[in-house]
């Protein structure tokens, strides 16, 4: 595989309607993940630790912390032909804004045009995995493919949120079932249904001509899931599965599963969180030989003060992710991820919870199971998340029970919560 063959797509227009409130004034993809990242990062990770550097970002939806975030963090080296930069909406092809996945795609045709790459890498912006794309790249390029779609096994109760894949044994897809009711089962694997990734490669002409045609069917919803890969299978074209769970990353342990996830609701976002957080966690931040990359702060090491323990003033962290510029000042945090810069006051309780940046915790304060944007300063003496009515009057509540806190709301001594506007 030649790196200068392949131009790579990311969609990150997508609005995130089910992350609200963290996506209330951001965009999905920019989202805090893991203490210091963004979910972009774990996306643009892959590439650059496979060695595809030519990466364009199609942005729409409350795009500027997300534009901002790429320009300062993600500079490569242009003397190498090395580039990733963000493509706004730019309503080029007509006076609408991208109508789908594969839209987005024919919007920005020019960037192929211009790159005159072989074949076009196009995923998706919003994922938790690790992927080495280069074995995905290597393996569409053997089978002399016009479309490789990266797939992985799911439960069948799970399948009917996700594009449902049929292949014949010699690896090829007959079939292709978007977010159906009852999506067919893995024929070896009764359960299971093969799900798409939402991560393909296409050959150029076979993608420019396949969104030639899309485009002007009147009823197409101009999706890659929905419309053009079943139009390619229905045509007959070299459509093909590349089975996720054979992709090797270096420094992992070969004995653990791929790890995937879709964090498209909040309880999936919380729970891939507290992924991080076990003893041998599937998602290992820990890998020096496939880093996780994002910008440099200059924010101090974290730190943690007072050992008062006859009056329960210990600050103390177990089973977390603290990052740096935290100041742990007497209280304790429990199963808990700490963005950068936040603050846990004396004789407070943070339990199951994330904590983006600069969040105050104030004494006395108990918190459990919450996720809680930046900026947000906790009063001392308020409990969260151990009275579920009591939470649902005054904040956002999952069905779970998860408490979610929007970006610099402000918390009134007398438990109402006012929202701020949000700014774009």
């Amino acid at each position: 595989m030649e790196p200068n063959q392949v131009l790579v797509m990311i969609l990150a227009g997508g609005e995130g309607k089910r992350l609200h409130p963290l996506t209330f004034d951001r965009a999905k993809p920019a989202v805090p993940f893991g203490g210091r990242y963004r979910i972009i990062d774990i996306v643009l990770s892959n590439f650059v630790n496979s060695g595809l550097t030519r990466i364009k970002i199609l942005t729409q939806y409350k795009s500027a912390s997300l534009e901002e975030h790429i320009a300062r963090v993600w500079r490569l080296s242009p003397i190498l032909d090395q580039f990733i930069e963000a493509i706004p909406a730019q309503q080029r092809t007509g006076k609408s804004w991208f109508r789908g996945s594969a839209d987005a795609v024919y919007q920005c045709q020019h960037v192929i045009t211009d790159e005159q790459p072989e074949h076009v890498c196009i995923f998706g912006g919003d994922h938790v995995y690790k992927m080495d794309v280069g074995q995905m790249v290597s393996a569409h390029m053997s089978r002399n493919a016009d479309a490789t779609v990266a797939a992985i096994p799911v439960p069948k109760h799970e399948a009917r949120s996700f594009g449902v894949i049929e292949v014949n044994a010699e690896g090829k897809i007959i079939g292709f079932h978007e977010k159906v009711q009852d999506p067919p089962e893995m024929p070896n694997r009764p359960g299971f249904c093969l799900a798409s990734m939402g991560n393909y490669v296409f050959r150029t002409e076979a993608l420019m001509d396949a969104l030639y045609t899309d485009t002007g069917i009147d009823d197409s919803k101009h999706d890659f899931g929905h419309d053009i890969l079943p139009a390619m299978v229905k045509e007959g074209l070299g459509v093909y599965v590349y089975d996720f769970m054979t992709n090797v990353v270096p420094g992992e342990d070969p004995s653990v599963p791929g790890y995937w996830r879709d964090i498209g609701t909040l309880e999936a976002y919380w729970e891939a969180q507290m992924d991080l957080i076990s003893i041998h966690p599937a998602f290992n931040l820990y890998n020096t030989r496939w880093p996780i990359r994002t910008g440099v702060t200059h924010d101090p090491p974290a730190k943690f003060v007072f050992r008062d323990a006859a009056q329960a003033r210990v600050g103390i962290a177990t089973d977390s992710l603290v990052s740096h510029g935290c100041i742990i000042s007497g209280g304790r945090i429990h199963r808990s991820v700490l963005s950068v810069g936040c603050r846990i006051n004396s004789f407070s309780e943070v339990e199951e919870s994330v904590l983006f940046e600069k969040v105050r915790i104030g004494r006395h304060a108990k918190i459990r199971r919450c996720i809680i944007d930046k900026d947000v300063e906790i009063p001392s003496g308020m409990e969260i998340g151990y009275d579920p009515e009591a939470d649902r009057r005054r904040f956002f509540v999952t069905e779970t029970g998860l408490v979610v806190i929007p970006k610099r709301a402000k918390l009134l001594d007398d438990g109402s919560m006012k929202v701020m506007e949000p700014n774009g």
